[in-house]
Parts: structure tokens; C-alpha cells; sequence
């Protein structure tokens, strides 16, 4: 009897710790398929959101603010999503302000496809978007090319240290408003593979994550390579704070609160048609 060879995806994600810890159990091989391969990729989100314009990763990390610009091309994943409940991005700056200063001011932005940028515009439309990779967002604030920041990962958890103020943290803002958790990140799915190849997708992503938060101080451990020079006890908060119940499984809140989401940023004109979520489960 012969079996046929396991298909390959190649699966494109962020060499972040919370990526990392959620993958953790794929690439070491603890978790496998008969009927798919994993290749990674690792790239910064702001170029994954430009690549899947394109199409060109079978499987990969978005940001929920790139969907409408690709859904011709993908699904969203029910596992793997990054949700924020109260917390999320945040806007620093050197001095303290109000989030009514913000109007008019230059803001270093991480992306304009990211969705810390698009909850930006959504809470203050009246701003200059200062456009620089998400690692040099508080080093523009220093050498003042913009008044502040909005900053995306690990500086969430070590702004201070380098002399900032929060001014808005925006997953805390939208769940004041809205009471939904701020969808960040999510996995999507190409519209060309197979429905089955699809499902085993999501049930070895969900089995990746669930393995990792049973397998706390492994993963973790794993996950610090790509923590950047962060230290043990703040890496292991950030990736509590993103890789929870959510990521395990989007449920039933999530595909609401990333459809309102995305439903407001094109009342406001900052996305160009509206779009349906779409889910593989």
C-alpha cells in the first residue's frame, strides 16, 4: 500500500515570542500531520500584510486591519488570532498629554495596514502618520521626528524604562467603548487549498497552541530566542497577555467584534469596501 506524499504549506508568521510560543509544538515537530507539512517563514507583519496581497503564503500572520484587503485571496483561521481584552497598542510620548492633544500631532505608526493603526484613526482621525518599521517607533519619538508613538509588541511592557508616558492604550479604550476584546492578529488560510487541508490547518494550529499552554515552561523557554533581548519575567507576561483563550479558539465574540472593526473603519473611509468574515473552523 502507498501513501501519498503530506502536502506542504508554507506557513509565514512574525519572529515574535508570542508567534513563537504559539508554534512552538509545529516547528519542533511535537504535533504532526499525515496529510500536511509546515515550512516557516518569518518576516515583520507589516511585510506578511503586504505579501498576502499578493497571495504568496499559503498560510500566514495578518494583521485583522489587512483583511479586507485580501479576503478574495484567504480565509481567517479560528485559531491563532492575537486579541487584546483591555489592553492592546498604546500611543507614548515623552511628556504627558491628553488623547485631545493627539489631534494634528505626527504620530510614528508601525504600518498602515496594522490594526494598531487603524484604532488610531478610529479614536483620532486628526493626525499625521509618521511611517516607520515597529522597532524604531520610540527612537523616532527621541530624535523628534514625530510627537509620539504608537507602539505594537514587547514595547507595550517596556515603554517606561525608556522614559515614556501612556497616553491611550487603545485595547483599553475600544473595550470601554465597545466591551469587545480588540482583535490584533490573526492567521488566514488561502481560498485554493483544499477544505480538508484547510481543517487540518486549523486543527494542528489549535493543538500547536493548546500544547503550549500546557507546556508553559518549554514553550516559553522556546519563545525566548525571539523575545529581543527582553527579560524572562516580561516576555512570559506579554505572551500571557496575547496567546489565551481566544488564540485557542475565535468562539463566537471575536468574528463580532472584527467585523465591527472593520464595518467602522470603512464608515470612516479608512477601508476602501466593506468585507464579511470569514472563518475556517
Amino acid at each position: 500500500m502507498t501513501t501519498s506524499a503530506a502536502t506542504e504549506i508554507v506557513c509565514a508568521h512574525s519572529p515574535d515570542s508570542d508567534d513563537a510560543y504559539m508554534f512552538y509544538a509545529l516547528a519542533t515537530k511535537k504535533i504532526r500531520s499525515s496529510i500536511i507539512e509546515f515550512r516557516h517563514v518569518l518576516d515583520d507583519i507589516q511585510t506578511l500584510n503586504q505579501k498576502a496581497r499578493a497571495g504568496e503564503y499559503e498560510l500566514t500572520a495578518i494583521s485583522y486591519h489587512a483583511y479586507p484587503f485580501i479576503a478574495d485571496k484567504y480565509k481567517l483561521m479560528a485559531s491563532g488570532s492575537s486579541i487584546g481584552d483591555g489592553y492592546g497598542p498604546m500611543v507614548v510620548a515623552l511628556h504627558p498629554m491628553s488623547v485631545d492633544d493627539l489631534k494634528g500631532k505626527r504620530i510614528a505608526i508601525p504600518g498602515k495596514l496594522t490594526t494598531a493603526y487603524l484604532t488610531l484613526r478610529l479614536m483620532q482621525p486628526d493626525f499625521d502618520a509618521v511611517d516607520v518599521p515597529f522597532d524604531k517607533i520610540l527612537e523616532t519619538v527621541q530624535e523628534g521626528r514625530a510627537d509620539a508613538g504608537l507602539i505594537i509588541h514587547e514595547a507595550q511592557l517596556t515603554y517606561s524604562k525608556a522614559g515614556f508616558h501612556n497616553i491611550v492604550d487603545l485595547g483599553r479604550w475600544w473595550k470601554d467603548k465597545y466591551n469587545l476584546p480588540l482583535p490584533l492578529g490573526a492567521n488566514v488560510l488561502r481560498r485554493d487549498l483544499t477544505p480538508e487541508v484547510g481543517a487540518e490547518c486549523v486543527r494542528l494550529m489549535r493543538e500547536s497552541i493548546q500544547y503550549a499552554l500546557d507546556h508553559r515552561e518549554e514553550a516559553l523557554a522556546y519563545a525566548m530566542q525571539f523575545a529581543r533581548d527582553m527579560e524572562p519575567h516580561l516576555a512570559e507576561k506579554f505572551v500571557g497577555m496575547y496567546v489565551n483563550h481566544y488564540t485557542v479558539d475565535c468562539g463566537d465574540v471575536v468574528p463580532v467584534a472584527a467585523q465591527k472593526l472593520l464595518d467602522m473603519g470603512y464608515d470612516a473611509g479608512i477601508i476602501p469596501h466593506r468585507v464579511t468574515v470569514e472563518f475556517v473552523r
